[in-house]
């Protein structure tokens, strides 16, 4: 069976409904504490779901850490002293502009309303400047529950998650303690130590894979937006004077790796931070063409020294660098690039997944994530389950592949219907036992992509893999 040339990718306004639907019933991502009733903007990986998201971060660890002599990984506590959140301006300023509708007492962002009724609110507006487009705009707006557009005046809502820790009877315990609003701050506080212990001098970077938490009032467009959430973040410490070209750098670089990745170009744009907090000296965005339009996928920022001198002030403790040549001491600059594992998942899927209509008129959807990136790589099949020579020798196979590669045994439903449930995650490559391979020790290889298949000997097949594999 071939595929009718003119291909119909999926580009409509149903793609995001489609990608739920896939998601859940092929095991990539699972509505947290369902059984429950689910839990509003919090979500749970599945089997294939936790493969993506870990190929994801194998690839920007590789990208950030292993290929560069000068960055160096780290894994800080999600729970940090609650002055470090003092310190960064988190518990004074890290808010969300909430309103109330009068209707039904539903609390919404208004950024989110003013977006949804095509009215352009920056996130460094103050509480005035929202609640002036509030009052504008107001018939403009509509309550996503009840329909009113009828709302109270904007409020500020901390976007930090309270915890309680420790012994509740001491007066310390008095002070809020908060999980992680974001995973920089753990790489700022640990900056000195990873100096003095990782021979490490300026130009130096300090790389991060972790969780952090919002508390987000609004869940909105699925995993792009969550409560719960992962964060790719490096962190890179340079002299002031060489800041603006590392900015540059880094810039064409984290854009150069969603390229890699396997994004297409058409679907990525840089997008400029108009109104700047006070300390930043450039901020842009790269954005990816969502199903819901193009939002932002990673940021890269240019810091200046406001993060190692407030963690100084707060602290008491020099993070000054001493340079060991010209013995010239200063506070390190910072450029930050901050990615999201759950926007690149959803990037990742959004790109791939494709609707191709067969030349005998049937349709398949066929998820054509790159080699590097697929959560199954090969899937071993028997022609026939209830045949004992057939099921021994895919196993044979499967056992010899499966230490190499992350591959699936599926004896499930007829070949056609292993062949289209494989097509759903993305396996590149299946592979299956048939009577002829009892014959003369062959098998057939069968391209996700192509959908040809051809017959190669079981001898050969690690080496014809690993070749498949590697390409592009």
């Amino acid at each position: 069976m071939t595929k009718k040339q003119d291909k119909n990718n999926l580009q409509n306004e149903d793609l995001m409904e489609e990608i739920i639907s896939l998601c859940k019933r092929r095991g990539f991502i699972f509505p947290s504490s369902e059984i429950y009733g689910g839990f509003s903007a919090v979500y749970d990986y599945g089997p294939y779901g936790v493969e993506l998201a870990n190929n994801i971060k194998a690839a920007w660890w590789k990208a950030m850490v292993r290929e560069n002599e000068n960055i160096v990984g780290l894994d800080s506590s999600i729970f940090m002293h609650p002055k470090v959140w003092e310190a960064s301006g988190h518990t004074s300023g890290f808010a969300d502009p909430l309103a109330e509708c009068k209707g039904c007492h539903t609390r919404v962002r208004v950024d989110h309303l003013l977006e949804e009724a095509g009215v352009f609110a920056d996130e460094k507006m103050s509480a005035e400047e929202i609640n002036k487009l509030l009052k504008e705009n107001r018939e403009k707006l509509k309550c996503p529950k009840c329909g009113g557009h009828n709302f109270s005046e904007a409020k500020e809502f901390n976007l930090l998650v309270q915890s309680n820790l420790g012994n509740f009877t001491s007066d310390w315990s008095k002070t809020p303690v908060y999980l992680r609003g974001e995973t920089c701050q753990g790489i700022y506080i640990n900056f000195k130590n990873v100096l003095d212990s990782a021979r490490v001098k300026i130009p130096f970077g300090i790389a991060q894979i972790g969780k952090a938490f919002r508390n987000e009032i609004t869940a909105r467009q699925f995993i792009f937006r969550k409560r719960e959430f992962e964060q790719m973040e490096m962190q890179y410490f340079v002299h002031p004077d060489e800041s603006d070209k590392s900015y540059k750098e880094w810039k064409e670089r984290r854009w150069q790796f969603y390229l890699n990745l396997g994004i297409k170009k058409e679907n990525l744009k840089w997008h400029e931070h108009e109104n700047l907090v006070f300390y930043a000296k450039a901020a842009w965005d790269i954005e990816y063409k969502y199903p819901f339009g193009f939002k932002e996928l990673e940021g890269v920022h240019a810091r200046g020294d406001y993060d190692l001198k407030q963690h100084a002030k707060y602290s008491g403790k020099d993070l000054s660098y001493r340079d060991p040549q010209t013995n010239e001491k200063y506070i390190p600059f910072v450029v930050e690039t901050s990615a999201g594992v759950d926007r690149t998942f959803l990037a990742v899927i959004t790109d791939v997944i494709t609707k191709e209509k067969l030349e005998d008129g049937s349709e398949r959807t066929v998820m054509k994530f790159p080699k590097e990136l697929a959560p199954i790589k090969i899937a071993v099949f028997p022609l026939l389950k209830n045949k004992p020579e057939l099921v021994k020798k895919a196993r044979e196979i499967y056992d010899n592949l499966k230490s190499q590669h992350m591959c699936e045994f599926d004896d499930n439903g007829n070949i056609g219907k292993r062949y289209r449930r494989q097509d759903e995650i993305g396996t590149p490559y299946c592979i299956t036992v048939d009577f002829e391979t009892l014959k003369d020790e062959t098998v057939t290889i069968r391209d996700r992509d192509t959908m040809e298949q051809e017959r190669v000997k079981i001898k050969k097949i690690n080496e014809e893999l690993k070749m498949r594999l590697a390409k592009k």
